[in-house]
Order: C-alpha cells, then structure tokens, then sequence
C-alpha cells in the first residue's frame, strides 16, 4: 500500500496506510506461520478478511530469539499489497534507527521500535516517517505508559502495549494490561492507533477493544491452528469486526 500511494509526503505515511491502522483489525504475526507455507498461509488469513500482517523482527540481543528482517518482509510486501493490506514491521531489536531504511525499502509501510531500545525515539521515529511509512512505539508490560508522552502528539502514529513480554509467542495475557491499555487510550492523541500485542485469542479479543485497542496481534491463536482462516474469522467476530 505504501508503494502505491504517490501521495504520501517525506515525512508523512500515505493516508491510506494511516487509515488501515485507525480501523479496527485483527493482525495476524507471521511469528508462528508454518514458513514451509508462508505465502499460502498469509494468503489463507487475508482472504478470510486480515488487511494488517504483522511482521515480528527479532535480534537476539533485544530479545533472545533471532527471527528474520528485510528479506521476509520484501518476500510478502507485494503479495499483501496486492491484497489491499499493509505489513506492519515490529522491530524488536537494539538501535532500530540503524536499520529502519533497509526495513523500509523492502516494503513496510508500519514500523514500530521499542522505547526500551533505543536513546534515540524522537529521531528514530523521524527516520521513519522520512521513509514513508507509519511510525510507531512499543513498551514492554513493565515500562510506563508515560514513557510515551514526548512523542505521543508529534510523531506518533501508532502506539503498541505488550501484554506478554516480547520474543516468543504463546504466551498467557497479562491481565493488567487492559488497565494499561485504557491508560494509554486516555493519553493519546484521538489520531494514534493503539494495537495490543502478546496473549489475544477469542476470549481476550474483547476485553482489548473494549479498554481501546483497535489493533490486535495474534500469532499462535491463528496461525497455530490447523484452519488459520476460520481462527481468524473467530477472533475477528470476538472482537466484533465484520
């Protein structure tokens, strides 16, 4: 979508991946795809209704697990395009700012940076704008949700609350989080997008809308089962969407 918008300004996403974002979506991660079928199976969740592709980039410093970077995400870019969606990057990596043009290139058009990772928000976030692409921030369960308020009115797009901490996935929701995330809801600007991350299946979906996410990752949930069309379509109608 990004590569499609001519419209959008160095230094501004494209407005129609900006309004992908503020919808209410479920993302599937392609965290815990099958990556023997990973374009069939991202195919199988967009043509069940997904228009957000949630891509986890792990480092192995940031977090213990090393997962993939640029190749996987220029590997979909044009398949999930195509599809009228959009791939939403999680770097959860040390120094995103280092390697946000090369995430961009291959065709992100969401990337989000933890605050925990980096001295440098302001500029990172930034860079990404510069890149054309929607630029968010992410803080783990223990970070405050005020960690945002710098950056909260100037440059941020989207705002995601983990409610696991970050690096594998299939873990348990944690409760607290829907406190967080109607905090976070409150403080920010009515533009940013706030997406959840970490523990979201059927029985969590609602409670996240309810406290204000309007994005909600699921990896496991999804693509963990045998039919990740129909996981989807149940989360999906848990979270009332469609």
């Amino acid at each position: 979508m990004r590569g499609t918008n001519v419209a959008g300004r160095i230094g501004q996403p494209p407005e129609a991946t900006l309004r992908r974002l503020r919808e209410r979506r479920i993302a599937p991660s392609i965290l815990s795809a099958d990556f023997a079928r990973l374009g069939s199976q991202v195919e199988e969740v967009m043509a069940a209704g997904a228009r957000v592709i949630h891509v986890d980039v792990m480092d192995g410093h940031f977090v213990p697990p090393i997962t993939f970077g640029a190749l996987i995400v220029g590997a979909l870019a044009d398949q999930v395009h195509a599809a009228g969606g959009i791939l939403d990057v999680h770097l959860m990596i040390e120094r995103p700012e280092r390697h946000v043009p090369d995430i961009a290139r291959a065709g992100a058009d969401s990337i989000t940076i933890h605050v925990e990772a980096t001295p440098h928000v302001h500029y990172t976030l930034s860079t990404i704008r510069e890149a054309g692409c929607g630029a968010g921030v992410a803080i783990c369960p223990a970070t405050p949700a005020a960690s945002l308020d710098e950056v909260g009115q100037e440059l941020l797009d989207l705002a995601l609350c983990m409610s696991v901490n970050p690096g594998w996935g299939g873990q348990v929701f944690i409760p607290w989080s829907l406190d967080k995330l109607s905090r976070m809801r409150r403080a920010l600007p009515d533009h940013v997008a706030l997406e959840v991350d970490g523990g979201v299946h059927e029985a969590t979906a609602k409670p996240c809308v309810q406290a204000g996410a309007n994005l909600l990752v699921t990896g496991s949930a999804v693509f963990g089962s045998s039919d990740p069309a129909a996981a989807y379509a149940a989360i999906a109608t848990a979270a009332g969407i469609g």
